[in-house]
């Protein structure tokens, strides 16, 4: 295994216990809904995100779009529910996932 498929195993394992923190409907991704996201992976940097979508084109859409933020990277995604992770520049042990 190379360490990238080490390290996204690492982060499926944490993020499993992890609750969805945003969830993505019909309005996709709105500008409130992004700047919740870009929060959350600030904060968090590991998060799950659930896309409450009925269609299985939409959420693929949706999923492509996430795919294009900067420096943000999909790790898993089952169902309707998506493991994103996104390094902090100053993580704080009290909220991220990494380092609780």
């Amino acid at each position: 295994m190379s360490s990238n498929s080490e390290r996204k195993k690492q982060f499926r394992s944490l993020g499993h216990n992890l609750k969805p923190i945003v969830t993505i409907a019909d309005n996709g991704l709105s500008e409130g809904v992004l700047s919740e996201l870009n929060r959350a992976l600030d904060d968090h940097e590991l998060i799950k995100v659930k896309l409450a979508l009925t269609e299985r084109e939409d959420r693929q859409q949706i999923t492509d779009e996430i795919r294009k933020l900067p420096k943000t990277e999909v790790i898993q995604q089952i169902g309707k529910v998506l493991l994103l992770f996104r390094a902090a520049k100053q993580p704080n042990p009290k909220l991220s996932n990494l380092l609780r």
